[in-house]
Parts: structure tokens; C-alpha cells; sequence
């Protein structure tokens, strides 16, 4: 940071208190000249470099966190969350079973016991864990067991895997409230996160690679639709 005149004037008049304090009467140009100048003087200089930092440039303002869910297919719930305001990146991936590093391939046989869930990065300033739950239970239907549509098995299973007590608490409350715009019983999982193993990297941002494809038309596009549509009336 470049110092005005008056703060340097300022910062010299407190550098020179201090170093009064230090030296006491001694404190003086001959001084200077016969004890350890070298040292005086960079003292000083790293007490006016100090003095010009101020503490929001010290410290991280732009903190994030990790929300960890599934609600079938993650090529879908990837591309609704990414339409979301605050949310800086999704990750695929597996979650909730026993395999260490499965493959697709696996998840897809159903004996690792894991669920494809997506990873979403988030600023807490923006968009709220609590919120972003809310989106979670439009996204998908919460009361079907192991299923999504045509999407059957244990790996398509709705879950929530919190990483802090908070997010427990704010998952079973928010599961609570959500089962007011359901007829039938809530199924979803609320597990703690033992462990997030990143999906193949063409399952990344799938629905945006590969728009076109029969699945994403006719599954995932009127998904992203919705939530696009809900959002806009929210502005309003």
C-alpha cells in the first residue's frame, strides 16, 4: 500500500514513539550512528510495513463451503445446482458406501454401496446451506425409495451427507418443513460424510457437454427448465 503524507508522517511519529519507548533518552541521531544502525533501521521499516496493511487485506474474505447430496442422477442434480447464484463449482461423484475409488462402472452394480451425489461449492454470503436444501427437495422427488423416474437402484437413493454438526441440524430441520409439500413419507438419507470420491472426468458437467443427447433432452432439460423458471419468479 503507498502511504499519503500525512500517514507517513503518522506512521514515522508512532515508529519513533516506540522506539523512544524502547531506547529511552537514547533515543537520538548519534545514537543511530554508534549502536547497530543496520538493525534501527529495519526494525522501523518493518513496523511502517505493518502499519500499512490493514487487517481485511490480512484476512480471507471470500470463505466457501461444501455441500455434499444426491437425489438420482448426478448428470441432473449437477445441472440444476449450477443454475443456482452462489454457487461457484459441482463436482460428481460417489458417496455413502463402503468401495474406496469406484468406478462407474461399480456404483452402477450396486455392491459398493454408494449414491451418486454431486459436491457443491458455495458461498454462505450468497446462497445458504439452508437454501440451498430447499432447492434440493424441488430438484427431485424425495419419497420415492432407490428410484428417479426410470432411474432404479440404490445408487439413485436420495441422501444428504452432512460434514458438521450444523449441517445435521439444518438437514433434519429443513427434511421436517419439506415434508409439508409431500403426500407421501420423505425417504431421504441424512448420514454423516465419511468420504467424496470424484466421478470420471466425463461425467463432469455433462449436461453442458453433451446438451444434445437423447437422456439430457428428454430427463435433464426440463429439470434445468424449472429451476430456471423458479429462479426468475423469485427475482419478482
Amino acid at each position: 500500500m503507498t502511504l499519503t503524507a500525512l500517514q507517513w508522517v503518522g506512521t514515522r511519529s508512532t515508529a519513533s514513539l516506540i522506539l523512544r519507548k524502547r531506547f529511552g533518552t537514547r533515543w537520538n541521531a548519534g545514537f543511530i550512528m554508534k549502536n547497530n544502525l543496520k538493525t534501527l533501521l529495519l526494525s522501523a521499516s518493518f513496523l511502517l510495513a505493518g502499519l500499512s496493511v490493514s487487517p481485511a487485506q490480512t484476512m480471507k474474505t471470500n470463505q466457501t463451503e461444501l455441500a455434499t447430496i444426491g437425489g438420482g442422477c448426478f448428470w441432473c442434480t449437477e445441472a440444476v445446482f449450477q443454475k443456482l447464484p452462489g454457487v461457484i463449482s459441482i463436482a460428481s461423484g460417489y458417496a455413502g458406501g463402503h468401495t474406496e475409488n469406484p468406478t462407474y462402472k461399480e456404483v452402477c452394480g450396486g455392491d459398493t454401496g454408494h449414491a451418486e451425489v454431486i459436491q457443491v461449492e458455495f458461498d454462505p454470503q450468497k446462497i445458504s446451506y439452508q437454501k440451498l436444501l430447499h432447492y434440493f427437495w424441488d430438484a427431485h422427488d424425495p419419497t420415492t425409495l432407490n428410484q428417479q423416474g426410470a432411474d432404479k437402484g440404490t445408487q439413485y437413493r436420495s441422501i444428504i451427507l452432512y460434514s458438521s454438526e450444523a449441517q445435521k441440524l439444518a438437514a433434519e430441520k429443513s427434511k421436517l418443513e419439506a415434508q409439508a409439500n409431500f403426500k407421501s413419507p420423505i425417504v431421504t438419507e441424512i448420514v454423516p460424510l465419511k468420504k467424496f470420491y470424484k466421478a470420471e472426468a466425463y461425467h463432469q458437467d455433462y449436461y453442458n457437454e453433451n446438451s444434445a443427447q437423447p437422456y439430457c433432452q428428454a430427463v435433464i432439460r426440463p429439470k434445468v427448465e424449472k429451476i430456471e423458471k423458479v429462479l426468475k419468479e423469485e427475482k419478482h
